[in-house]
């Protein structure tokens, strides 16, 4: 396996990380979040949950605020679609997603794997590649139930020091989910050291992504 380093980090200035819900975007992408926020500190992240009331969506609210520290600016966005019935709305998350499209036009997508078995989460990433066909889109994973991992093909290596970081701020911001027997910090730290694996990331940790298309350019022709 080679690492390529292409271009600068810089040349990530917009970032749009999509969740169907609380927490799903910090579960997947929170690692890569973290360490574009050292990377990329002039970089804009628009975060958009689409589906939080009440408790969640303060937790939602509160998470996304700390987990984008770093970041020139951030747009949080935290939606109320109905848990469980994102396909099944008449269009109205569609309909969002046309009102983003106008919003934002991002150097990096972070979204939900479309092999999902969560039918909220597999209709958003359907959802973002229906909208966004000319950018970058890297879809992310969710431990749970169904047992849905797949074989990822996009790592991102994480410091020791950012993995750590990630479960300290899922764990504190999500008090509403401590209950669940699998929303503990040795799976989400076993997660990422398998995906380090691997990677073979230099600190063991990594988190992993499906890059279902992805151009790779030189800057030679514009």
């Amino acid at each position: 396996m080679r690492t390529l380093w292409l271009g600068a980090a810089e040349d990530v200035e917009t970032v749009l990380a999509i969740g169907a819900h609380a927490d799903d975007i910090e579960i997947g992408c929170g690692g890569i979040l973290l360490e574009l926020a050292e990377l990329c500190p002039a970089a804009t992240v628009h975060w958009v949950v689409l589906g939080a009331e009440g408790a969640r969506a303060e937790e939602a609210r509160l998470s996304a605020a700390e987990f984008t520290v770093g970041f020139a600016s951030s747009q949080i966005v935290v939606e109320s679609f109905r848990d469980g019935y994102f396909p099944y709305g008449n269009g109205a998350v569609k309909d969002r997603f046309e009102e983003l499209k106008r919003e934002v036009s991002p150097d990096l997508i972070l979204t939900h794997q479309r092999n999902d078995l969560h039918q909220d989460h597999r209709h958003t990433s359907e959802l973002t590649w229906n909208t966004f066909r000319n950018h970058l889109i890297l879809e992310y994973e969710i431990p749970k139930y169904d047992g849905d991992f797949g074989a990822p093909n996009f790592f991102f290596p994480l410091s020791e020091a950012v993995a750590k970081r990630k479960v300290e701020l899922i764990l504190k911001h999500f008090p509403t989910q401590l209950e669940k027997e699998w929303f503990t910090a040795d799976l989400f730290h076993s997660l990422m050291r398998l995906r380090g694996m691997e990677a073979n990331a230099p600190a063991g940790r990594a988190e992993a992504f499906y890059g279902r298309k992805v151009v790779l350019g030189n800057g030679a022709h514009g």
